[in-house]
């Protein structure tokens, strides 16, 4: 079954080079297009796809906006950020509206395609660009609370262990090296964890992370 994905840009030749790149894997299949994010919020509810390529600076109704519409519209399409600008705001607001990943669009093309496979299947992803510029952004954000998070008291020791890791940016096979346990376990965890959290995937529990002060920013 082919992965439907929705390209949102107002320049149509960034519309057809994405196309052209998506269309020649035989898992992919670009099922629509829009110009605005007016007509990506509206696309994104006629044509379910399970990706929307949003690019922020659109007319109109911008990437972020877009994103947030779709979002709250309860849609199950996940948004990945495209754009030529790494600015901090565009990186933390994309993440904030609900976006699931970040990439610039001069990521080469495999990175393109890999990153679309890897945000259907759930999981999260910042192109290492802008991950630092991200975790510095957030951080210098005052917590909101004065005490930590009450959802942290459902976790066992070993899921906060390993949420603090995954906060850190480490990959399952990284905190599995840390742990010693084996990256089948710590995909478990994850899994636990983001449900116990309420978190859609390892980027909003960065972001969870950050705003909460439970992680501190290195120097």
């Amino acid at each position: 079954m082919s992965l439907k994905v929705l390209i949102a840009d107002d320049q149509s030749l960034v519309r057809t080079g994405f196309r052209m790149i998506l269309e020649a894997e035989p898992d992919i299949s670009v099922v629509g297009e829009a110009a605005n994010g007016a007509q990506a919020v509206h696309g994104t509810t006629r044509l379910s796809p399970d990706v929307v390529l949003m690019d922020v600076r659109m007319p109109d109704v911008d990437g972020i906006e877009a994103t947030r519409r779709i979002k709250q519209s309860g849609s199950h399409a996940r948004v990945l950020v495209l754009t030529t600008f790494d600015l901090d705001e565009y990186v933390y607001e994309a993440l904030r509206a609900g976006a699931s990943g970040f990439l610039l669009k001069d990521t080469p093309a495999e990175q393109l395609v890999d990153a679309v496979r890897v945000i259907a299947e759930g999981n999260g992803l910042l192109a290492p660009s802008v991950t630092r510029r991200l975790i510095e952004e957030v951080a210098k954000r005052p917590p909101p609370h004065t005490g930590p998070p009450p959802q942290l008291v459902d976790l066992t020791p070993r899921e906060r262990e390993v949420f603090d890791l995954v906060a850190r940016g480490l990959t399952n096979i990284e905190v599995a090296e840390r742990l010693v346990v084996t990256e089948a376990t710590v995909k478990t965890h994850v899994s636990r964890t983001l449900v116990k959290l309420g978190l859609r995937d390892r980027v909003q529990a960065v972001v969870f992370a950050y705003e909460n002060g439970l992680i501190q920013a290195r120097s």
